[in-house]
């Protein structure tokens, strides 16, 4: 038995693209922690150079993953069309801007350290399916992960832009506490003051209502299945 699979066969371009999205995974963890210590830190902007130096060459990685996916793929310009989303997300944007002297705010640069995150979301949901039973199983995971990672990179954008001007926001705590109450509608009683905090209350207010029919679909498949087990159990 061959301990290699060749590139050219089907079975080795799955084992690399399995692959793949799993190191896309690992160092967008990485990043995600990153981030979310220079914001519990109150670092500021211009001093995340950390950060700034290791998404660099997560971009760089991400950029590759996409060239080796579209070479593995049997169709490449419908592969180039269909994902080339993916490919502008993997931009190191803020490494392009300081080296031709862009000038950029620092709320534009925290937005911009975001955008490759959506390309470990496709990653990410991608995972999930293949640890999923069903196709109602893997909607139901993927917008329950989906759902999780925008609440929490929610609460830091609202930590980071509430906590300077609301005095109910002192602490990740309360941003959080926030997010969960704003994404199940409930509302708290901590109101946005900045114009993003009002922006992300609409989004994840609108993101909640549309969970619930995908909730109530996974677990009315579930009785389903279950009564169709136990029937079948019966009739034996």
């Amino acid at each position: 038995m061959h301990m290699w699979l060749p590139l050219n066969s089907e079975a080795g371009k799955s084992a690399t693209t399995k692959a793949l999205h799993l190191v896309v995974l690992l160092l967008s963890s990485w990043l995600v922690v990153t981030l979310s210590i220079d914001t519990f830190r109150q670092v500021p902007f211009a001093e995340r150079d950390c950060f700034t130096r290791m998404q660099l060459w997560v971009c760089l990685f991400f950029i590759f993953d996409f060239v080796v996916q579209w070479a593995l793929a049997p169709n490449r310009w419908r592969y180039l069309s269909r994902h080339f989303i993916f490919l502008l997300v993997s931009i190191p944007y803020v490494e392009l801007f300081s080296w031709f002297q862009v000038a950029c705010s620092a709320e534009l640069s925290y937005f911009l350290r975001l955008v490759p995150f959506v390309r470990s979301g496709y990653a990410l949901a991608i995972v999930v399916d293949w640890v999923a039973h069903n196709r109602v199983s893997t909607l139901f995971f993927t917008y329950l992960v989906l759902l999780l990672a925008t609440v929490y990179f929610s609460s830091l954008l609202f930590l980071e832009w509430e906590r300077p001007a609301n005095p109910l926001v002192a602490h990740y705590a309360d941003a959080l506490w926030w997010a969960f109450m704003d994404v199940t509608t409930v509302g708290s009683n901590i109101y946005a003051t900045t114009a993003v905090g009002k922006i992300l209350s609409v989004v994840l207010a609108a993101l909640g209502m549309m969970m619930f029919p995908i909730f109530t679909v996974y677990i009315t498949d579930w009785v389903r299945n279950a009564s169709r087990r136990k029937n079948h159990g019966m009739d034996r």
